[in-house]
């Protein structure tokens, strides 16, 4: 990576560069702000799109921007950051075995990442123009996912790393799919249960299923 990107970018000096792509392992599955990555690495904003972009380019991190309508204006509207490549992300965050993944205090977005960057390559593959947002408001209501890929049958999807399902995961599901109007068949909590099976209207799928296109 730092041999390619330095080939288009003028990265003077690649320890700053790594610094860069240790501090986008860190803000994954987060809201991107190039202002306070361009101060921790003493660079410009400027510098930091332009880093940012390359890495998009290359298919090595990606934004998954969020879904807002004219009728709620109050949402948040800065994208997050993802990987593409989960191994990368493990590696750049000094994660080296399962043990030390699973108590890794990123788990949980490392788990968010995998499902929503492996849900952008199944489309990828099946030739569709992946249509993939989250959801945020002002009053911290939050979905993980939103898959508007086919439009007869939007997904609503939560993503949550533990192994035990509680019906309060859902409670932003169905809130939101009341008002974009998805039913609850089509509203689904990931995790890591063994396996799939319906709680009160959602599906709750195991990511093996998830990840193998079971849905």
């Amino acid at each position: 990576m730092q041999r390619d990107v330095s080939e288009y970018l003028d990265v003077r000096n690649l320890a700053d560069f790594r610094r860069f792509l240790t501090l986008c392992a860190l803000s994954s599955g987060a809201l991107i702000n190039y202002t306070n990555i361009a101060n921790e690495l003493g660079v410009s904003p400027r510098t930091v799109k332009a880093w940012m972009s390359i890495l998009e380019s290359s298919y090595i991190a990606f934004h998954l921007i969020p879904f807002y309508t004219n009728a709620r204006k109050q949402v948040v509207k800065t994208p997050k950051l993802y990987f593409y490549d989960t191994g990368l992300l493990c590696h750049l965050l000094g994660i080296r075995t399962v043990e030390a993944l699973v108590a890794h205090p990123k788990f949980g977005d490392i788990f968010e990442n995998l499902i929503i960057a492996e849900t952008m390559k199944q489309h990828l593959n099946a030739n569709q123009e992946p249509q993939l947002f989250f959801y945020r408001d002002a009053s911290k209501v939050e979905v993980d996912l939103l898959d508007f890929t086919d439009p007869n049958n939007r997904m609503l999807i939560e993503i949550k790393s533990g192994q035990t399902y509680h019906d309060r995961f859902a409670r932003h599901l169905t809130l939101i799919g009341n008002v974009l109007g998805i039913p609850c068949e089509q509203q689904y909590v990931t995790s890591r249960v063994e396996h799939s099976y319906v709680s009160q209207g959602i599906r709750v799928t195991s990511a093996l299923d998830w990840l193998e296109g079971r849905r």
